[in-house]
């Protein structure tokens, strides 16, 4: 019988999220208005019939423990549970994790009790759908030992990936970790036997998508050593030791590990045909069920706009953003490209009594205030009058209540602009 146990790496620090991933993992961080970018695997895998799923992270995991609490409750009866492995003390071992294959050896304690027959890795950071049961399915069919997801690249885009060369039986021989841009690798061209459609339009080359499937027992052999990273090491390695094959998947994939590609994926979805398409009642998106009211709008203008429930939006002006839940954006305010993730709760009128006693505004984004290309972090308040981005951009930095990273504006959790403020 297959019993397959998924295994999501949350990644380390999130520095390259920063300062999304100040207070929170990076698998914690909003995304598309009401979700988290962990909810992306997760469904993938349940979606796929894996119900079986540990997510591993270490740092900033509070915000992540609860979401996923919250989210994710399976019935006694079909064996299924989402649980968190955060980094732990023990007396084989003391020290946090030292990369992801690192992750995965220092669990085996947990893992070796649901008795798996593979395990498949997946990433904490990606947005895609991907049919697990099928990846699984050639796995098997193809008797290899181990098999590695890939996505066809163009040339330029090959040295922002470790590259896959693979025979015409779609058997992995050789690897190579981000080519350089004057490298010759044409003889790491796909073979015409082992081409999808994907492949296409100068996409000849195989990326690795750092989405794996193990056999259990190899797994177990593949890091009994001291080898900290799958794609660097692990993989490599494993070459000519086992039968290692690829899985060429076909779909949208996006890495969504920085403030550019977070910023752009999210934008993405407010398309008229967005990439990565969240209305599919076959394979929905599982997240956190908060039972909040219908969002209101009060002679608002949106255009290409996302919003999520709960917010209450008066006579404002808003084009291609993303609201998350609880937004309140007041009269006249306008914003264009905002990534805007909304707030935990919603202020009383005592509490909003109280911020103009103290001269601070409520959460939300104030009248008259003006925002484009930015992202605005849960519970910010945003006063009146408040200009940002609409003039020169300043260069990358951390500029106490905001950052600009990639030249885009972020506001951070519970960050105070005050009215009249122009960044």
């Amino acid at each position: 019988m297959t019993k397959v146990l998924s295994i999501i790496l949350g990644g380390g620090k999130g520095t390259r999220l920063f300062p999304l991933t100040k207070e929170r993992s990076k698998p914690a961080v909003p995304f598309g208005g009401k979700h988290r970018i962990v909810d992306i695997p997760i469904s993938n895998c349940i979606n796929s019939g894996f119900n079986r799923i540990y997510v591993l992270t270490q740092f900033n995991s509070a915000s992540l423990h609860l979401h996923i609490a919250r989210a994710y409750n399976f019935d006694s009866f079909s064996g299924g549970f989402v649980e968190i492995l955060a980094a732990e003390q023990s007396f084989s071992h003391s020290g946090w994790y030292e990369g992801t294959a690192d992750a995965v050896r220092k669990n085996f304690m947990h893992f070796k009790t649901q008795k798996p027959t593979h395990y498949i890795i997946l990433s904490g950071d990606q947005l895609y759908r991907m049919n697990l049961a099928a990846f699984l399915k050639q796995h098997q069919e193809s008797g290899a030992q181990i098999s590695i997801a890939c996505t066809p690249v163009t040339r330029n885009d090959a040295s922002g990936f470790g590259i896959l060369k693979a025979n015409e039986e779609n058997q992995i021989t050789d690897f190579m970790e981000k080519p350089a841009p004057d490298k010759d690798i044409s003889d790491w061209i796909i073979p015409d036997s082992a081409r999808t459609p994907a492949a296409a339009n100068g996409r000849d080359y195989l990326a690795s998508m750092g989405i794996y499937i193990f056999d259990s027992d190899v797994m177990e052999e593949s890091l009994n050593n001291d080898y900290t990273d799958f794609g660097k090491e692990v993989i490599p390695a494993m070459l000519g030791k086992y039968k290692v094959s690829a899985y060429t998947y076909d779909g949208y994939w996006e890495d969504i590990g920085t403030i550019r590609s977070f910023y752009e994926a999210n934008l993405n979805l407010t398309a008229t045909q967005p990439s990565f398409n969240f209305y599919d009642e076959e394979a929905p998106i599982y997240t956190h069920s908060r039972h909040l009211p219908a969002s209101k709008f009060n002679q608002a203008n949106l255009d290409h706009v996302i919003t999520s429930e709960g917010c209450v939006i008066t006579d404002a002006t808003i084009k291609r953003s993303v609201i998350g839940i609880r937004s309140i954006i007041e009269a006249n305010a306008f914003l264009d490209g905002v990534v805007c993730m909304g707030a935990d709760v919603y202020e009383t009128a005592a509490e909003k009594e109280r911020n103009r006693l103290n001269g601070i505004p409520d959460i939300g984004i104030g009248e008259h205030s003006r925002i484009q290309g930015a992202i605005i972090d849960k519970n910010a308040r945003i006063g009146k009058g408040v200009s940002i981005g609409m003039g020169n951009i300043p260069k990358d930095g951390d500029y106490g209540f905001y950052h600009v990273v990639d030249g885009i504006y972020v506001v951070t959790k519970n960050a105070c602009v005050p009215d009249g403020t122009v960044i």
